[in-house]
């Protein structure tokens, strides 16, 4: 026949879904044996299923704990608080110059980071100079040097200040955050509020000309904004540092031309623009 069926067993079909549970191998055997018919199956009795053998489950490792470094080197955990807040700007306003501010900020145990970074990632450039750029928090590299910006991330900012005739001696280098989050997560808005008394110290006994924020991070931290970088970026703005407002400027994190190198073009914008506010600043502050 045409599908495949050339003889059949039994005179009507036999619907399988009814039929009496399958007998015990014993009884079987002694029904085959002249024993009788075989026992039928207890009313109710689940009907047995013949199933293949399943490969075992592979069991996922367990996720590794955080490992904490040991409390008696570096100090203990703290639940950042509003307590904790108000102990970092008393803090830092008692540095009344940028190499106490960094003192104070190595002692500081208000805040968790410090005990998964390797090393407090304070600044680098020229402190005098008049122009000072912010970041959020640093990276693998950084924290390695114990420098911001030294990554590839900090080459690509390097080859941007060249271009408008800077490098490092022209500038200042920080960020918002000075230890790295581990995995270079983004830092909690609980991490930010307690480093930020930090790096409105830090800008403030600078005392630059001109303030860039680089990515929108850092920006909304220290100018209370919710734009975003695509709205921040190449406009002047003031920052009040509560004794002198300081022209000021968002542009693109390098980390971020890095993945979006057309957004390179509206950058150098940014930094042509820079370079001609400076080009505009009176003298007596070394550049």
């Amino acid at each position: 026949m045409a599908s495949g069926v050339d003889g059949f067993l039994e005179e009507e079909a036999v619907d399988r879904f009814v039929m009496p549970a399958a007998p015990s191998a014993s009884s079987s055997l002694a029904f085959l044996s002249g024993g009788g018919a075989p026992p039928a199956a207890p009313t109710g009795a689940p009907h047995p299923q013949t199933r293949p053998a399943q490969p075992a489950e592979r069991r996922q490792p367990p996720s590794p704990a955080l490992v904490m470094p040991a409390a008696g080197a570096q100090g203990n955990a703290v639940i950042p608080d509003q307590a904790a807040i108000s102990s970092a700007r008393e803090r830092a306003l008692t540095a009344a110059s940028l190499e106490e501010l960094q003192q104070i900020l190595g002692t500081f145990d208000g805040c968790n980071l410090r005990l998964t970074a390797k090393n407090l990632v304070f600044a680098d450039g020229n402190p005098t100079a008049s122009l000072m750029f912010v970041g959020e928090a640093p990276g693998r590299d950084e924290d390695i040097h114990g420098k911001p910006f030294v990554g590839r991330s900090g080459q690509l900012l390097d080859r941007m200040l060249m271009a408008i005739g800077l490098d490092r001696t022209n500038a200042y280098i920080a960020n918002v955050v000075p230890w790295r989050p581990p995995g270079n997560r983004t830092p909690t808005p609980q991490e930010t509020e307690l480093c930020k008394p930090f790096i409105q110290r830090q800008i403030a006994l600078a005392n630059p000309d001109i303030l860039v924020f680089l990515g929108a991070a850092s920006a909304k931290s220290l100018l209370g904004v919710q734009d975003g970088i695509r709205r921040l970026r190449g406009r002047w703005m003031e920052y009040d540092t509560g004794g002198r407002k300081i022209a000021c400027m968002a542009t693109y994190h390098p980390a971020y031309l890095l993945r979006s190198p057309l957004e390179k073009r509206l950058s150098w914008r940014d930094f042509l623009s820079i370079k001609a506010r400076m080009a505009e600043l009176s003298p007596g502050k070394s550049s």
